[in-house]
């Protein structure tokens, strides 16, 4: 590819994700982004089919690897269950609050097509992003720490609320008071750990 297309290419993306983060999903059009990232509509045709397919390469090549390599950061497998959720809770919080373009790209994927066509796309299958946080929670179960259900499962269980919360975190952005203060984090937490864990315990 030309350094010129290569400019062109990467115009797009940025302006796309800059669009994304101040306008919200919903507003960004392929129309709206030519004009954004001053190149003809047929420029972005050329190398994208549509919207979705433009979603979708955003997220494989600007968002996945960012959000596993920030969501596992300081995290080990060998963690106390507690310890090693709150980390990822942590972090994850913290990525998407900072990156509400990927947040926004994430959200998108659940009510569309858009992470299945991607992994399908890329080849990507489960385990091959966020593998340390599969053997964490396999290493639970085996212990006999939390309750036996699949990996798809437990995204749902653990991870679906604290994207709930960075939700509400930008939901409340332009109110006085923040909804989700240190304390009510701390208290989903728990609630969250209180529900998968065989033995009930508390966090230290």
């Amino acid at each position: 590819m030309r350094n010129r297309d290569l400019q062109k290419e990467d115009a797009i993306k940025k302006t796309a994700l800059k669009m994304i983060a101040e306008e919200g999903l919903e507003n960004l059009t392929m129309q709206k982004l030519a004009r954004a990232a001053n190149i003809s509509p047929r420029t972005i045709y050329l190398k994208y089919e549509n919207k979705e397919d433009l979603l979708v390469k955003l997220f494989i090549e600007e968002v996945l690897g960012s959000y596993e390599k920030n969501v596992v950061m300081n995290f080990d497998s060998s963690m106390d269950f507690k310890e090693g959720l709150r980390v990822l809770w942590t972090n994850l919080f913290k990525y998407f609050i900072a990156n509400h373009h990927a947040f926004c790209l994430m959200q998108y994927g659940k009510i569309s097509p858009l992470l299945n066509r991607a992994f399908l796309e890329r080849d990507i299958k489960e385990g091959d992003y966020f593998t340390e946080v599969h053997t964490f929670l396999n290493k639970q179960i085996k212990k006999g720490v939390i309750k036996s259900f699949s990996i798809g499962i437990y995204r749902s269980l653990l991870f679906a609320p604290v994207m709930e919360l960075v939700s509400e975190h930008f939901d409340h952005l332009d109110r006085s008071s923040k909804l989700v203060t240190p304390e009510v984090f701390e208290a989903c937490l728990q609630a969250v750990i209180d529900g998968v864990l065989l033995k009930k315990d508390t966090i230290s």
